[in-house]
């Protein structure tokens, strides 16, 4: 027959590996829990400190003059990749006068470079003109600018045009003596005044 002492051992250890096993399943759910939230949530980044971003050396900006009807005529210092669009909105974008359809935006900028925006309706600078080039480029023509050509009518024009549709990209000028109507005389006199 088991005695009282006996007895009240085995229900201390009864009880005691009772609270061991309770624990280790609040544990067991604890981290359950804590996988199951990682897993669904999303993870947040924290970025690594990094030093703050310098100034741009004189290598890595270029100087754009932007003048005209843009809120503040002056000097920009740009990124190289920068276009005229970057150029105008530094200078405080177009003046409700300006020609918006007088600049090319998309075009890049230049070190050194001035970019003027008139107003509207104002006569173009002749002295800011660029200059006309007086070759002709039989690749790129059309049929009113080779009938500016000396001995080119609107026939030839059109044989011309018609030998390009055909045959491609003219690879020199001496490729004219292809187009039907077209000899070596008339090549002569053609020579200083169309390229290719």
């Amino acid at each position: 027959m088991e005695s009282g002492h006996e007895r009240g051992r085995a229900r201390r250890r009864l009880g005691a590996g009772a609270a061991i096993v309770l624990v280790l399943a609040v544990f067991a759910v604890t981290v359950g829990i804590g996988i199951v939230r990682g897993a669904s949530g999303a993870a947040e980044t924290v970025p690594l400190a990094s030093e703050p971003p310098s100034s741009p050396s004189a290598s890595a900006v270029v100087y754009v003059h932007v003048a005209g009807a843009v809120g503040a005529p002056g000097l920009y210092a740009l990124q190289p990749d920068a276009r005229a669009v970057d150029a105008i909105a530094a200078a405080g974008g177009f003046a409700p006068d300006a020609d918006r359809g007088a600049v090319n935006l998309a075009r890049a900028v230049q070190d050194g470079e001035q970019i003027v925006v008139p107003v509207a309706g104002a006569m173009p600078d002749p002295a800011a003109a660029s200059p006309v080039d007086p070759m002709v480029d039989l690749n790129t023509a059309d049929a009113a600018a080779l009938e500016e050509l000396p001995g080119i009518g609107p026939a030839l024009a059109d044989r011309i045009l018609t030998w390009r549709e055909e045959n491609g990209r003219f690879a020199s000028v001496e490729d004219l003596l292809a187009v039907p109507g077209i000899g070596e005389k008339l090549l002569a006199g053609l020579r200083e005044q169309v390229r290719v």
